[in-house]
């Protein structure tokens, strides 16, 4: 009889572990803060959103609604699709912001 393989491990009916969930759950509300943030004041995403974006990344679970709408995405949005949400905002950075330039861009004072 062939050994057992948990479905984690092959990323088949895998359930989001409270491990992945709560990191994901913080770079939501992070998510939300940076958005409110007006574009030309926005900094770059941050890049501690790849960890837990690729946590949950090929997850079919569905979030909870509030997530998905926090993510823009349809009320029946999977964890997969609410990763693509960071991986997308990311994509094509080339510097990351310093963490307390988050998420707005930091203010230089005109010099008089």
């Amino acid at each position: 009889m062939a050994p057992a393989v948990e479905a984690a491990t092959i990323g088949i009916g895998a359930t989001v572990h409270q491990a992945a969930n709560l990191p994901f759950e913080r770079i939501v509300a992070e998510f939300v803060r940076w958005r409110e943030v007006p574009d030309d004041a926005r900094s770059p995403a941050p890049s501690w959103w790849w960890g837990p974006a690729f946590e949950v990344l090929g997850l079919q679970d569905p979030m909870p609604a509030e997530w998905c709408a926090s993510l823009g995405l349809p009320g029946d949005a999977t964890y997969s699709e609410g990763a693509g949400v960071f991986l997308k905002s990311l994509a094509g950075q080339t510097s990351p912001p310093w963490p307390d330039h988050f998420p707005r861009k930091p203010e230089h004072p005109n010099p008089d």
